[in-house]
C-alpha cells in the first residue's frame, strides 16, 4: 500500500513513528508553509534554524534512497498549510492509498489533524510521538489522584524507569536532587569555555537569504548563524558540551552575566526539541561522563532533571491540561507587554541584556527566562497570553508544549498552582546575588521607593499588594504576606505610587481588576 507520510519541522529524526515501516514506493511530505512560520511572529534565526535543519534531514532521507516531496516557502503552488499541502500531494501523486503521520507537539496542530480523516478520501493513521519517556499514558496515571502534581516525584519515576544515575533502587551519591549546590554566582574572573560554532553550509546560506527576503522586518537577528542543522552536527555539539560545559554546569546553572548567552549550558534544547537529539542518548552521554569521573554528579544530575524531569514533565502537564490550560489567568493578571520585550529599550540592565541576547541569538538560558523576563511579567501584571506569545516567538527551542507550561506555570504562576508552590517572585536582590547586571544598572538596587529605585523593589510589594485576597491561603507565602500586613497606609501608598508611576512611564498603565 502506497503511503504519504507527513514529517513536520520538529519531527527530524529517523526514529520518528510515522517513518517506521516506510517503503521505497512511499512519498514523505516535508513543507514549509505560513502557517507555521506566521503563526506568531517567529524570531528570524528560529525560522532559518527549523527550515534548513528541514532541508538537510530531507537530503538524508533522499541519500537513503527514499522519496521525498519537499515545498519550500517560495515554491509557486504552495498552499502554505499543512492541510493544503496533504491535499496537494494527495492530488498530484498517483497510488497514494493511506496517509501516515505522527501527532503534532501543539494542540491547534491537534485539533486540525483530528478531522483529517473526515477530510481525505483515504485512510489517515495517526501515530504516537515515542520519542518521549513518558507517553501521555503514562503521565495520567502518574497524575490519577492526587492533589499536587509535583516535579520531583515525577523526576524521581523517572529515574527509576530508566535507570539513571542510580545504585540498585536508590540514587547514586544517596540523594535525588543536587540543586541546592547549583546556586552559585560566577565570578568575575571566570574564563567561560569558547563555543564551537557550526560554519552554514550552502542550504543554510540559502535559508538565510530567503528568510532575510520574506521576513525583511521579522524580530530578530539572522546573522551570525552557527547553530548545528543536521545530527550529525547536533551530536558534535553535544560532544562540546559534555567535554567543556558540562562539569561546571552545575554550579553556575543560574548565574547570570552581563553580555554572555550561554555560559556553561548546553544550548541542546534546540536539538531535543526538533528531533536532532534523543534525549536518553543525550542523558546517558552525561552519566557517562559522571561514571568516568569527568564530571561532578551536582552537575550531571542537575542536566539529567532538566531533560527526564522538567522537560518530560511539561509536556505531560500540556497534554494533561489542554485546551484549558491556557485559558487559566489566576492571578487575573491583564497589563499589555511592554514594547521593550521587542527592542530591548529599556535602562533595566537586565531586562536590556536578556532582551539583547534573546534578538541576537534566539536563546536565553533558564534563568533569563524565568527571573529576569518572566520575574517582570509576573510582577506588572502582564497579560498571560501575550507573555506567552513571545516566549513562543522569540525562543528557537520554543513549542507550545514546552513554552506554555515553563511560562504559563513557572514563571507567571497564571494556572493558580498547577507547577508552582507559590509565585516565583523576586526583588532586585536576587537578580544582584545571581548576577553582575546591577553594577552597570541606572538604577540602584538597594533603594527601596523612588525614582532611582529599582522597578523590581517596588514592584515586588506592588504585586504582593495586587494579590494579597488570592494568595493569602498560601502558606509558603506566609511570612511574607505578615510583613506586608505590617506597612502602614503610607507605605502602600508609595509603593503604589512608585509603581503606577513606572507603568505610565513604560505604556502600559491600564490597572489589573481589582480583587472579588
Amino acid at each position: 500500500m502506497r503511503t504519504l507520510r507527513l514529517v513536520l519541522g520538529d519531527q527530524l529524526t529517523r526514529e520518528l513513528s510515522a517513518l517506521r515501516g516506510v517503503q521505497p514506493d512511499d512519498l514523505i511530505l516535508m513543507a514549509e508553509v505560513n502557517d507555521e512560520a506566521s503563526y506568531v511572529p517567529h524570531h528570524r534565526k528560529k525560522i532559518t534554524f527549523l527550515f534548513s535543519a528541514m532541508r538537510h534531514f530531507a537530503q538524508s532521507l533522499r541519500e537513503e534512497g527514499l522519496s521525498v516531496r519537499y515545498v519550500r516557502l517560495d515554491d509557486p503552488g504552495n498552499s502554505h498549510s499543512l492541510e493544503g499541502e496533504v491535499a496537494r500531494a494527495l492530488g498530484d501523486e498517483a497510488g497514494l492509498q493511506r496517509i501516515v503521520h505522527t501527532e503534532p507537539g501543539e494542540y491547534r496542530l491537534m485539533e486540525i489533524m483530528r478531522e483529517w480523516p473526515d477530510r481525505f478520501d483515504v485512510p489517515v493513521e495517526m501515530r504516537a510521538d515515542d520519542r518521549f519517556i513518558c507517553s501521555h499514558e503514562r503521565f495520567a496515571r502518574w497524575a490519577s489522584g492526587k492533589q499536587r502534581l509535583t516535579m520531583e516525584y515525577f523526576y524521581r519515576e523517572m529515574r527509576r524507569e530508566t535507570g539513571l544515575l542510580m545504585d540498585g533502587d536508590q540514587p547514586e551519591g544517596g540523594q535525588w536532587n543536587y540543586d541546592a549546590e547549583n546556586r552559585k554566582a560566577l565570578p568575575s574572573d571566570t574564563r567561560l569555555p569558547r563555543r564551537a560554532w557550526i560554519e552554514p553550509d550552502a542550504i543554510t546560506f540559502n535559508v538565510m537569504a530567503l528568510v532575510e527576503e520574506r521576513f525583511p522586518d521579522g524580530f530578530g537577528d539572522i546573522e551570525p548563524f552557527g547553530y548545528a542543522v543536521t545530527r550529525e552536527g547536533a551530536m558534535e555539539q553535544l560532544d562540546w558540551f559534555i567535554e567543556n560545559a558540562l562539569p561546571d554546569f552545575g554550579d553556575y546553572q543560574d548565574a547570570l552575566k552581563d553580555g554572555e548567552a550561554f555560559l556553561y549550558h548546553s544550548v541542546l534544547s534546540l536539538y531535543l526539541n526538533c528531533g536532532l537529539l534523543d534525549p536518553l542518548e543525550v542523558c546517558r552521554k552525561a552519566e557517562g561522563a559522571w561514571q568516568d569521573g569527568k564530571a561532578p554528579l551536582n552537575a550531571v544530575e542537575g542536566f539529567i532533571r532538566q531533560i527526564i524531569g522538567w522537560r518530560e514533565y511539561v509536556r505531560g502537564i500540556y497534554w494533561h491540561f489542554m485546551p484549558e490550560y491556557l485559558e487559566r489567568n489566576a492571578l487575573n493578571a491583564h497589563r499589555p507587554l511592554p514594547a521593550f520585550y521587542w527592542t530591548a529599550e529599556t535602562d533595566m540592565a537586565c531586562i536590556a541584556d536578556v532582551v539583547n541576547t534573546t534578538r541576537k541569538h534566539a536563546y536565553a538560558h533558564h534563568i533569563q527566562r524565568l527571573m529576569v523576563t518572566g520575574n517582570f511579567a509576573l510582577l506588572a501584571g502582564i497579560d498571560p497570553k501575550a507573555v506567552n506569545e513571545w516566549y513562543l516567538a522569540v525562543y528557537a527551542d520554543a513549542y507550545e508544549w514546552v513554552e506554555a507550561p515553563n511560562t504559563h506555570g513557572m514563571a507567571l504562576y497564571a494556572d493558580g498552582g498547577v507547577m508552582a508552590t507559590k509565585p516565583y517572585a523576586a526583588s532586585g536582590a536576587y537578580i544582584d546575588r545571581m548576577s553582575d547586571h546591577c553594577g552597570k544598572c541606572r538604577y540602584e538596587v538597594k533603594a527601596k521607593t523612588g525614582e532611582k529605585a529599582c522597578p523590581f523593589n517596588y514592584l515586588y510589594w506592588n504585586f504582593m499588594m495586587e494579590n494579597e485576597a488570592r494568595l493569602k491561603g498560601n502558606r509558603r507565602l506566609g511570612p511574607i504576606l505578615s510583613n506586608l500586613n505590617r506597612f502602614s497606609d503610607a507605605r502602600r501608598e508609595e509603593i503604589r505610587g512608585d509603581a503606577n508611576r513606572f507603568f505610565e512611564s513604560i505604556g502600559i498603565a491600564r490597572t489589573q481588576r481589582k480583587a472579588s
